[in-house]
């Protein structure tokens, strides 16, 4: 046992920091256990003393002064959990320049300019670690990072984002619109009062960015990411993947294609027989496939006060450890170096729902608009008479590009009155 106690700085007091000070300080016998040596805070960065929180803050230990206290020689390891660009960037490079390792939960910054991180990570000899910063409790990185190192990872296929889960869920099982179903999720705490870093894809972006990047070990940013949000997909769309024995889900979808990397978030129907059709409410989870482990699932809470401080507390740990051994952990491993895919080469199956003329020729019309852009269909049905007819298309894999193609010549068609449904189609094999 070492006598010399580890001084945590921690910057940020909401929902997950009051839930990483109180682990702290409750677990504060196993941490010294676990790491080697006592594990003690050194303050809590916030922005206002007098605000009221969930946790019991020693006194003496607030300060509104972040700033000063990532610079403090004493500190050994900095938690970062307030969010955003700035100041978050700026009070990571500082704590790693003046010696201490850090541990994050920040995907939007990872996603942005995690390189700039990690660089100033390797100067400084120290660790960066941020396990929490994707799926909250759900232990993921750490096994794309560590325990599939030996592999080659060809695809991660995850829920990612706990508040487009419950809503999908809910219009599933209960026939709800996107309105209704996102009501009541703000309304049980699900959702925020402004909702669209979730349901526009933000979100799930940033952390298919992450994923990626360490699955492939290549730098893959936010940026790169095709994203799709659900605030289009209907009642009806939910109902048609229903007829299909499918639900909708918000994928965030990372894999290799031709050494390349494709990385995209979208809603997508999935066969209720996948083991992400199963995934309820606001629940996450990842599904990772190998050319040696094989298929591989991940499930747990995403998001959260209590499971995020849990892997906040993980890295911790890990961290520490390192310290007292004088010793670094992984660090970014973006060898490969590959070419992020444009959407246009991304290859899948699709769903089109294509409101029609009830009139002889009309099949043969719009499979022949399919043809001329090399897209095969697999299935095709008929819903409705007369002014209620409609074509439902299920594709064979195709491009992006051959799709939207085939999409805005359906809609010059003069017997198509409307392309009123576009969703892909994910999780099966042709």
């Amino acid at each position: 046992m070492n006598d010399k106690p580890l001084k945590v700085a921690v910057l940020g007091c909401g929902s997950v920091g009051s839930q990483v000070v109180r682990l702290l300080q409750e677990q504060a016998a196993d941490l010294t256990a676990r790491v080697g040596t006592r594990v003690e805070l050194a303050g809590v960065a916030v922005r206002r003393i007098d605000a009221p929180r969930d946790v019991e803050v020693p006194a003496g230990l607030l300060t509104t002064d972040a700033a000063g206290l990532v610079a403090r020689e004493d500190v050994d390891l900095v938690v970062e959990v307030i969010g955003g660009i700035e100041p978050a960037r700026s009070l990571i490079l500082s704590a790693l320049d003046n010696g201490a390792s850090v541990v994050t939960a920040n995907k939007a910054l990872l996603a942005e300019d995690g390189p700039t991180l990690f660089e100033a990570a390797e100067k400084a000899g120290r660790d960066l670690y941020y396990e929490a910063a994707v799926a909250g409790a759900i232990p993921i990185l750490r096994p794309l990072r560590e325990s599939l190192a030996g592999d080659r990872v060809t695809r991660v296929l995850g829920i990612v984002n706990g508040t487009t889960n419950f809503i999908l869920d809910k219009m599933d099982s209960s026939g709800a619109g996107f309105a209704e179903a996102l009501e009541e999720a703000q309304e049980l705490g699900y959702a925020e009062a402004d909702p669209t870093a979730d349901v526009e894809g933000f979100d799930a972006a940033a952390k298919a960015a992450i994923l990626a990047s360490l699955a492939f070990h290549s730098r893959v940013t936010a940026s790169d990411v095709h994203r799709e949000g659900i605030s289009e997909v209907t009642a009806a769309d939910v109902q048609s993947a229903r007829e299909m024995n499918s639900v909708v889900k918000l994928l965030a979808i990372c894999e290799l294609r031709d050494e390349a990397v494709a990385v995209r978030v979208h809603p997508a129907m999935i066969p209720r027989s996948h083991p992400l059709a199963s995934v309820r409410e606001a629940y996450n989870a990842v599904f990772v496939e190998s050319d040696a482990a094989g298929q591989l699932m991940f499930y747990g809470p995403g998001a959260g006060g209590s499971p995020t401080a849990s892997a906040v507390l993980g890295d911790l740990v890990t961290v520490a450890r390192n310290h007292l051994a004088g010793a670094r952990g992984v660090g970014e491993s973006a060898y490969a170096d590959r070419a992020v895919l444009p959407m246009g080469e991304t290859r899948t199956r699709y769903h089109v729902a294509i409101d029609v003329d009830d009139r002889a020729g009309v099949l043969a019309a719009v499979a022949l608009a399919f043809a001329e852009h090399d897209v095969s269909i697999q299935t095709v049905r008929q819903e409705g008479r007369g002014d209620d007819a409609q074509l439902v298309v299920v594709s064979h894999e195709a491009s992006d590009a051959q799709l939207s193609a085939t999409v805005e010549h359906l809609r010059a068609m003069e017997i198509v009155r409307e392309v009123t449904s576009v969703m892909r189609v994910e999780g099966t094999s042709e």
